[in-house]
């Protein structure tokens, strides 16, 4: 199927590593125009070096660290002086927080991940919306977690702002629906990654169970009776950023192998 992403330009949060650097993939694979950002230049440097010697897409690697100020304005004059145009697409895909209880988290740590995970996606999406509804044409996907339809335990800041982009997404969805831009969001399960593998090391600190044992049980938890492969993951986004997805929005799209047990 042809996506018909051949030459859209995107940009893509948090993509030095895990699922943004697999959908970057995804869309290089597709002939799209791909800005990667994130705090390593060598990684960005190593992961755009690596997918434009693979595929008929282009990367372009920007080192950014999105908790500092202004740093959406900052990111977005970067990707667009590096796409050579508009944005067609932006994933906001942003790193997790620390793991831990939600009821004694201090209030300058909310603050902190707040302006990190949730601050900065609005602000960048404020700044990309007036091209893609002056075109006529857009696709906004966050990638989000389970946890925003089915609590995980010990994750408590990342259910709680997590949630607070879902909301956001569907308010917009139906703001720029007749404008030809989506927004969408997707949600992952246990996808392994790094994230997971530090995510499954803390568990077996806490508990006092090896690393394999706590993973042991974490895949023995899913209906598919393993972890997602990233590939699998950034196939579905890639899917709800292309022309194909064209009358999907608003919508709440799990990628967890059966995990959440609600309808």
């Amino acid at each position: 199927m042809d996506l018909g992403l051949k030459g859209k330009r995107a940009l893509v949060l948090a993509s030095s590593r895990g699922l943004g650097l697999g959908i970057a993939e995804a869309l290089c694979a597709e002939g799209s125009k791909v800005v990667i950002c994130g705090r390593s230049q060598d990684k960005l440097d190593a992961a755009a070096r690596r997918l434009n010697d693979a595929y008929e897409g282009t990367a372009y690697p920007v080192v950014i660290d999105l908790s500092a100020d202004n740093s959406a304005e900052e990111l977005y004059r970067a990707a667009k002086e590096a796409l050579g145009g508009s944005i067609d697409i932006v994933v906001n895909n942003t790193g997790g927080p620390p793991p831990g209880s939600i009821a004694a988290v201090p209030a300058e740590v909310w603050r902190q991940q707040f302006d990190s995970m949730v601050g900065r996606v609005f602000d960048l999406t404020a700044l990309v919306l007036p091209d893609m509804r002056a075109q006529g044409w857009g696709r906004i996907l966050n990638t989000a977690s389970s946890g925003v339809r089915q609590p995980i335990p010990n994750l408590g800041i990342s259910n709680a702002l997590r949630a607070s982009i879902v909301g956001w997404a569907k308010t917009l969805s139906a703001e720029v629906a007749g404008d030809g831009v989506t927004v969408n969001t997707i949600l992952p399960g246990r996808i392994h990654t790094e994230r997971v593998d530090e995510l499954d090391a803390a568990a077996a600190a806490r508990t006092g169970k090896t690393v394999e044992e706590v993973a042991t049980a974490s895949r023995n938890a899913i209906p598919a009776g393993r972890y997602g492969r990233v590939e699998e993951f950034a196939a579905v986004a890639a899917f709800l950023v292309s022309e194909k997805a064209s009358y999907v929005t608003g919508s709440l799209i799990a990628v967890d192998g059966g995990s959440i047990k609600g309808i």
